[in-house]
């Protein structure tokens, strides 16, 4: 699959890749973590394209980053504002606009992986008109995609799922791929949204898709490949969400994963913009999965659970990692924490 350059920046002259960028994040007005999960993917795994964040007033959420105008991160460097938001419906609030346009005026590009394009916002597109600015959506997927076959693809897949979203399908995905490449093993991570594609570099934004090639996308995503190769393929959503499960469902069909590692927030009660509903157990997740992508690989099974512990102290996520592995019979980790229980984890993924 082709690579993407955030700014849009064509192919250096003799080849090569195109220097990283410089973004400032864009954190709008946002008091939920769960929704900033861009922002806080590309602080973790791009830190060094990141010049600074900002926000608006009322926004309680921060990734630690300098507090920057548009202007002062133009002048530390900043290329560009990114939207670090993935907020549901993916629109472009008009609290937001004023400072996208300020943006704008102080001569940064835009990059959004919002559903709403940009362009389509008429004082945004007039603005970058006017001043010679770039609007850049990163959320638009092929337009060559076939619906799914089902047929069995040479290659090994593991597919990361969740009890919810924005809990850690990106991050597992990321640090699994990078822990078997380190060990020598051929592997590729498959960017299956906005944020995964940004740090990837390539992908398809599954979301984005129409429901009947969400399942051919996800083929198209991770086509047949030598028999030791790997593709370790970031989930979306979850099964149990009310408004993406359709999602979930045909990403699992399209990627007939061999393996999938199920994620899981220990924190969290209620389900990511519906508190009233409760999440679902790890066993339940488990249970749908197997049961679901049967369908499209008899051969499925779980490999082992990925926990979010950023909330919890050494001592507790220590002792969360071992009682839920303790009660499941299988591999339990974090994958930021690392250390011994993710080794186990990953050396669980090549048995």
């Amino acid at each position: 699959m082709a690579g993407i350059d955030l700014l849009d920046r064509p192919v250096p002259a003799g080849g090569g890749a195109a220097p990283p960028p410089r973004l400032l994040l864009f954190l709008g007005d946002v008091t939920e973590p769960g929704f900033a999960k861009t922002a806080f993917g590309l602080r973790h795994w791009a830190a060094e394209w990141c010049v600074g964040e900002c926000s608006l007033p009322g926004a309680s959420v921060t990734t630690g980053l300098p507090r920057l105008s548009p202007a002062e991160a133009a002048a530390r460097g900043a290329e560009a504002l990114l939207i670090g938001i993935a907020s549901p419906g993916g629109g472009i609030p008009l609290v937001w606009r004023a400072t996208l346009a300020e943006a704008l005026e102080a001569g940064l590009d835009l990059i959004s992986g919002m559903h709403v394009r940009l362009a389509d916002v008429p004082e945004l597109q007039a603005a970058a008109t006017r001043l010679g600015r770039r609007l850049i959506d990163v959320r638009t997927p092929p337009s060559d995609l076939a619906v799914g076959s089902g047929v069995k693809r040479a290659g090994k897949r593991l597919l990361t799922v969740g009890t919810d979203c924005a809990l850690g399908k990106k991050y597992t995905a990321l640090a699994i791929a990078r822990a078997l490449v380190t060990r020598g093993v051929d592997a590729t991570f498959r960017a299956t949204g906005q944020t995964g594609i940004m740090i990837a570099g390539a992908g398809i934004p599954i979301d984005a898709v129409v429901s009947d090639f969400v399942a051919g996308a996800a083929e198209q995503l991770s086509p047949a490949a030598a028999p030791d190769h790997w593709d370790v393929i970031e989930g979306q959503g979850s099964l149990f969400h009310p408004a993406y499960a359709a999602v979930s469902l045909g990403l699992l069909h399209g990627s007939q994963p061999d393996l999938f590692v199920v994620c899981h927030d220990p924190t969290r009660v209620g389900v990511l913009g519906h508190p009233e509903r409760a999440l679902p157990t790890i066993e339940q997740v488990i249970g749908q999965t197997v049961a679901l992508g049967r369908l499209t690989n008899p051969a499925i099974r779980c490999v082992g659970v990925s926990l979010n512990t950023g909330a919890l102290s050494a001592g507790e996520a220590d002792a969360v990692i071992a009682a839920t592995a303790a009660r499941l019979s299988l591999p339990a980790a974090d994958p930021i924490r690392g250390g011994a229980a993710f080794d186990r984890l990953v050396e669980a993924c090549l048995q």
